[in-house]
């Protein structure tokens, strides 16, 4: 099975546990509160892997434009629910056609370390077209570079994939885009687990 279709099998299977789980995030949350403080009224955002669509959807649909990307079918009737304001898109975001200077932010919170190690770059480097000049990307990205199936992650098999602070900063670079920080954050996960991510503002020129 290819890791996309692992990812969406997945989440599809854990429903709204994912969001139980998750949407509580201090961390999430701080660096939406963050993007949104960037934005123009009115931005048009471009948020990949949605998720169940709270907190990040639904906080930045209620002051912007905003599409929604997601490979699971599962995840997104939550998020129908959860950001009815939020246009909504089933695809698996490394095929993802996007009309270059479209859009004026990218986010993509926890999502991008479900890609395998292959798809990263290339579409790292990718955001610096769609976005117009000026517009911003928030997104999270592992720490160590690495890439497999998690067999019991909330109760199903998961696909992780990374490349690593330096190859991801390079490859949004020659993409165009400045990065203007990278702050490695802990985030306390529930029973006993602590999970470490790179999060990274840049922007278009």
């Amino acid at each position: 099975m290819d890791p996309a279709s692992i990812v969406r099998a997945g989440y599809d299977a854990i429903g709204p546990r994912y969001h139980a789980w998750s949407h509580a995030s201090r961390v999430r949350i701080a660096f939406v509160e963050r993007l949104l403080s960037m934005l123009a009224p009115d931005s048009m955002v471009l948020e990949l892997g949605c998720g169940p669509g709270d907190p990040a959807t639904r906080m930045l649909s209620e002051r912007h434009r905003v599409v929604g990307v997601d490979v699971s079918f599962g995840q997104l009737a939550l998020a129908r629910g959860h950001a009815p304001r939020a246009a909504l898109v089933q695809a698996d975001m490394t095929r993802l056609s996007v009309r270059p200077g479209s859009v004026d932010a990218i986010a993509s919170f926890f999502a991008l370390g479900h890609l395998p190690v292959a798809a990263h770059a290339p579409l790292l480097a990718s955001f610096g077209g769609w976005l117009r000049p000026g517009g911003v990307l928030v997104t999270s990205v592992p720490v160590t570079p690495d890439e497999g199936v998690e067999e019991g992650w909330l109760g199903v098999p998961m696909f992780f994939g990374a490349i690593g602070r330096a190859a991801t900063v390079a490859a949004l670079e020659s993409g165009g885009l400045v990065v203007d920080s990278v702050e490695n954050v802990r985030e306390d996960e529930g029973e006993g687990r602590v999970a470490a991510f790179d999060w990274v503002v840049a922007r278009r020129a």
